[in-house]
């Protein structure tokens, strides 16, 4: 396998604390790399540079060998980048289903003219979207509430509908940040298991997650962040047994 995705040295400060600090790693095609630390490791600001929410202070962060560190968030979007955040943002007057049509937008190929003259190209291709964003809905466990507005849906749901919405720009690179949330055992196990479809039909995922056990189950391999910097990086059972990670999360070293 080939990585995706590469970031190195990766920095960035906000003011006089450095969020994140020379942080390394690389994500593979068909790989799920979880991407794990306590609160305040800097596991979200490395989503956000990543997907281009915020600019490095140095480091390189490089997809499919294209540097993408000075690309706007859409710019990335559009080289097939994807991501569902920490804090649900969907829009609660809108349906599961017109939610994740939003997601679809940068592959939408009508242009404003041909739907004014009500041309047959738009409404197949508004046909054609409705019903990959009702597959996707279905795909993450939501089939039969693609009609509720999101404001309607219970927390869980709606970050499944997230997830949706963010398969709805086709991507190569899924950038998850804790999509577990409010989610049930059982819930939780389902998306598990569609990270692990995902990864084996290509597509590449970093996943940030509190439920260290369903990273440690799900993903292929783990980076470790504390205060910023890279504490331990390998395979699951590797990274479960190291010393600083265990001292990380619990405060001490193991006995």
């Amino acid at each position: 396998m080939s990585a995706l995705l590469e970031v190195r040295g990766l920095a960035r400060a906000f003011g006089g604390v450095h969020a994140v600090d020379r942080v390394s790693f690389f994500v593979e095609k068909g790989e799920v790399r979880g991407l794990i630390g306590p609160n305040g490791a800097g596991k979200t600001t490395v989503l956000n540079l990543v997907s281009g929410l915020i600019r490095p202070s140095a480091g390189s962060i490089v997809l499919e060998g294209r540097s993408i560190a000075a690309l706007s968030p859409h710019r990335i979007a559009g080289l097939g980048v994807a991501r569902t955040f920490q804090n649900i943002r969907l829009f609660p007057d809108l349906s599961a289903l017109e939610n994740v049509l939003v997601g679809e937008h940068l592959r939408r190929r009508p242009t404003l003219l041909s739907r004014l003259l009500l041309l047959p190209s738009a409404a197949a291709e508004d046909r054609r979207a409705r019903a990959q964003a009702g597959f996707l809905l279905a795909r993450v466990g939501l089939g039969g509430r693609s009609a509720i507005k999101a404001r309607h849906l219970s927390y869980g749901e709606q970050r499944r509908v997230e997830i949706a919405r963010a398969l709805a720009l086709d991507p190569r690179l899924l950038l998850l940040d804790e999509p577990t949330a409010g989610m049930n055992a059982v819930e939780a196990e389902e998306v598990a298991s569609l990270v692990r479809r995902l990864a084996a039909e290509g597509h590449a995922v970093l996943l940030v997650e509190h439920n260290v056990r369903l990273v440690m189950d799900t993903c292929d391999a783990v980076t470790v962040l504390s205060f910023g910097q890279v504490i331990a990086d390998g395979p699951p059972s590797a990274v479960a047994q190291d010393e600083g990670v265990v001292a990380a999360y619990l405060g001490r070293a193991r006995p």
